[in-house]
Protein backbone atom coordinates (compact mmCIF):
# COMPACT_ATOMS: atom_id res chain seq x y z
CA UNK A 1 0.00 0.00 0.00
CA UNK A 2 1.51 3.12 -0.75
CA UNK A 3 2.19 5.94 1.97
CA UNK A 4 1.18 9.80 2.03
CA UNK A 5 3.95 10.93 0.04
CA UNK A 6 5.77 8.01 -1.53
CA UNK A 7 5.93 8.44 -5.63
CA UNK A 8 3.63 5.40 -5.85
CA UNK A 9 0.87 7.36 -3.81
CA UNK A 10 1.70 9.99 -6.63
CA UNK A 11 0.75 8.07 -9.40
CA UNK A 12 -2.47 6.56 -7.66
CA UNK A 13 -3.58 10.08 -7.21
CA UNK A 14 -2.88 10.84 -10.53
CA UNK A 15 -4.73 8.72 -12.08
CA UNK A 16 -7.51 9.09 -9.86
CA UNK A 17 -7.88 12.91 -10.76
CA UNK A 18 -7.86 11.59 -14.52
CA UNK A 19 -10.42 9.35 -14.26
CA UNK A 20 -12.67 12.36 -12.77
CA UNK A 21 -11.82 14.82 -15.16
CA UNK A 22 -12.57 12.07 -18.04
CA UNK A 23 -15.77 11.55 -16.16
CA UNK A 24 -16.75 15.73 -16.14
CA UNK A 25 -15.78 15.86 -19.85
CA UNK A 26 -18.24 12.91 -20.45
CA UNK A 27 -20.86 15.04 -18.22
CA UNK A 28 -20.10 18.51 -19.74
CA UNK A 29 -20.42 17.23 -23.45
CA UNK A 30 -23.88 15.68 -22.67
CA UNK A 31 -25.07 18.55 -20.80
CA UNK A 32 -24.24 20.77 -23.89
CA UNK A 33 -25.53 18.52 -26.16
CA UNK A 34 -29.37 18.58 -23.71
CA UNK A 35 -29.22 21.77 -23.65
CA UNK A 36 -28.37 22.73 -27.69
CA UNK A 37 -31.10 20.14 -28.32
CA UNK A 38 -33.67 21.81 -26.21
CA UNK A 39 -32.72 24.82 -27.11
CA UNK A 40 -33.25 23.90 -31.06
CA UNK A 41 -36.93 22.52 -30.27
CA UNK A 42 -38.04 25.61 -28.63
CA UNK A 43 -37.40 27.58 -31.91
CA UNK A 44 -38.60 25.23 -34.28
CA UNK A 45 -42.01 26.26 -35.93
CA UNK A 46 -44.75 24.47 -34.76
CA UNK A 47 -47.60 22.61 -36.55
CA UNK A 48 -49.92 24.59 -38.52
CA UNK A 49 -53.32 23.91 -38.62
CA UNK A 50 -56.27 23.61 -36.35
CA UNK A 51 -57.29 21.11 -33.32
CA UNK A 52 -60.57 19.73 -34.78
CA UNK A 53 -63.66 19.80 -32.30
CA UNK A 54 -65.74 17.73 -34.64
CA UNK A 55 -67.64 14.78 -33.32
CA UNK A 56 -66.71 11.99 -36.01
CA UNK A 57 -70.61 10.34 -35.80
CA UNK A 58 -72.78 13.36 -36.70
CA UNK A 59 -69.51 16.27 -38.13
CA UNK A 60 -71.56 18.39 -35.39
CA UNK A 61 -68.67 21.22 -33.85
CA UNK A 62 -68.08 19.79 -30.08
CA UNK A 63 -69.09 23.76 -28.86
CA UNK A 64 -72.33 23.65 -31.22
CA UNK A 65 -73.49 20.14 -29.95
CA UNK A 66 -72.69 21.78 -25.99
CA UNK A 67 -74.37 24.79 -26.34
CA UNK A 68 -77.38 23.22 -28.42
CA UNK A 69 -77.94 21.01 -25.42
CA UNK A 70 -81.90 21.10 -23.42
CA UNK A 71 -80.81 19.40 -20.78
CA UNK A 72 -84.60 19.72 -19.42
CA UNK A 73 -85.70 17.69 -22.57
CA UNK A 74 -87.26 14.93 -20.94
CA UNK A 75 -89.33 16.63 -18.27
CA UNK A 76 -89.72 20.45 -19.61
CA UNK A 77 -91.75 21.61 -16.81
CA UNK A 78 -89.96 19.94 -14.01
CA UNK A 79 -89.05 23.38 -12.62
CA UNK A 80 -92.43 25.43 -13.48
CA UNK A 81 -93.51 26.57 -9.98
CA UNK A 82 -96.44 24.25 -9.18
CA UNK A 83 -94.24 21.11 -10.60
CA UNK A 84 -93.96 19.81 -7.03
CA UNK A 85 -97.59 18.24 -7.14
CA UNK A 86 -96.67 16.12 -10.34
CA UNK A 87 -93.86 14.67 -8.15
CA UNK A 88 -94.06 11.69 -6.37
CA UNK A 89 -92.76 13.33 -2.72
CA UNK A 90 -93.73 12.18 0.23
CA UNK A 91 -92.91 11.24 3.95
CA UNK A 92 -91.94 7.74 4.61
CA UNK A 93 -94.46 5.85 7.13
CA UNK A 94 -92.83 4.64 10.96
CA UNK A 95 -91.67 1.40 10.92
CA UNK A 96 -90.22 -0.96 13.99
CA UNK A 97 -86.97 0.59 13.48
CA UNK A 98 -87.93 4.06 13.42
CA UNK A 99 -87.55 6.79 15.65
CA UNK A 100 -90.59 7.67 17.63
CA UNK A 101 -90.63 10.61 20.72
CA UNK A 102 -90.75 9.46 23.84
CA UNK A 103 -94.28 10.18 25.21
CA UNK A 104 -95.76 9.53 21.71
CA UNK A 105 -96.92 5.66 20.22
CA UNK A 106 -95.83 5.06 16.75
CA UNK A 107 -99.70 6.12 15.65
CA UNK A 108 -99.47 9.30 17.32
CA UNK A 109 -96.36 10.59 15.73
CA UNK A 110 -97.52 9.41 12.62
CA UNK A 111 -100.41 11.14 12.85
CA UNK A 112 -98.48 14.40 13.82
CA UNK A 113 -96.08 13.99 11.00
CA UNK A 114 -99.14 13.63 8.71
CA UNK A 115 -100.54 17.17 10.02
CA UNK A 116 -97.45 18.51 9.28
CA UNK A 117 -97.14 17.13 5.45
CA UNK A 118 -100.58 18.23 4.99
CA UNK A 119 -99.97 21.79 6.30
CA UNK A 120 -96.96 22.17 4.43
CA UNK A 121 -98.82 21.14 0.73
CA UNK A 122 -101.68 23.70 2.03
CA UNK A 123 -98.71 26.28 2.07
CA UNK A 124 -97.41 25.65 -1.28
CA UNK A 125 -101.00 25.93 -2.89
CA UNK A 126 -101.89 28.44 -1.16
CA UNK A 127 -98.59 30.27 -2.82
CA UNK A 128 -98.82 28.59 -6.05
CA UNK A 129 -102.39 30.57 -6.53
CA UNK A 130 -99.86 33.38 -5.83
CA UNK A 131 -97.11 32.76 -8.44
CA UNK A 132 -97.01 35.62 -11.39
CA UNK A 133 -99.18 38.16 -9.67
CA UNK A 134 -97.01 40.70 -9.16
CA UNK A 135 -97.16 44.86 -9.50
CA UNK A 136 -95.20 46.75 -12.61
CA UNK A 137 -91.96 48.76 -10.39
CA UNK A 138 -92.41 51.43 -12.44
CA UNK A 139 -96.42 52.20 -12.06
CA UNK A 140 -95.13 51.85 -8.15
CA UNK A 141 -92.38 54.40 -8.68
CA UNK A 142 -95.44 56.68 -10.55
CA UNK A 143 -97.94 56.48 -7.52
CA UNK A 144 -95.21 57.19 -5.09
CA UNK A 145 -94.39 60.65 -7.14
CA UNK A 146 -90.81 59.99 -7.20
CA UNK A 147 -90.27 61.18 -10.71
CA UNK A 148 -91.89 64.36 -9.97
CA UNK A 149 -90.82 65.36 -6.65
CA UNK A 150 -88.59 64.34 -3.72
CA UNK A 151 -91.49 65.15 -1.25
CA UNK A 152 -92.08 61.20 -0.07
CA UNK A 153 -88.83 61.40 1.20
CA UNK A 154 -90.22 63.60 4.33
CA UNK A 155 -93.28 61.06 4.20
CA UNK A 156 -94.16 58.83 7.67
CA UNK A 157 -93.44 55.82 5.58
CA UNK A 158 -90.56 57.63 3.31
CA UNK A 159 -92.19 55.84 0.21
CA UNK A 160 -92.92 52.41 1.45
CA UNK A 161 -96.41 50.75 1.68
CA UNK A 162 -97.54 50.16 5.57
CA UNK A 163 -98.26 46.22 5.47
CA UNK A 164 -100.25 46.40 8.92
CA UNK A 165 -103.24 48.28 10.02
CA UNK A 166 -101.89 50.72 12.80
CA UNK A 167 -105.14 49.98 14.73
CA UNK A 168 -107.27 47.23 14.66
CA UNK A 169 -110.35 46.92 12.18
CA UNK A 170 -111.36 50.08 10.34
CA UNK A 171 -109.60 53.37 11.53
CA UNK A 172 -112.02 55.11 10.35
CA UNK A 173 -115.23 54.39 11.91
CA UNK A 174 -113.25 53.87 15.53
CA UNK A 175 -112.12 57.50 14.90
CA UNK A 176 -108.82 57.14 15.23
CA UNK A 177 -106.22 58.19 12.40
CA UNK A 178 -102.70 57.43 12.00
CA UNK A 179 -100.76 60.97 12.55
CA UNK A 180 -97.38 59.62 11.34
CA UNK A 181 -96.38 59.42 15.35
CA UNK A 182 -95.27 56.17 16.77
Amino acid sequence: RPTHGSPSHAVATKSKFARINKDNATMKTAAILITTLAAANAFAPMQQGRVNTDLMAEKVPLFERIFNMDLFEPVKEQNNYGARNKKSLSVGKIGSSSYVPSGLSASEYQKIRDGDVAKSKANYERNVKKAGIFEDFTDFYLKRGTDTSQSWIKAPTRGHRMVKLKYDGDASTLGKKYDGKA
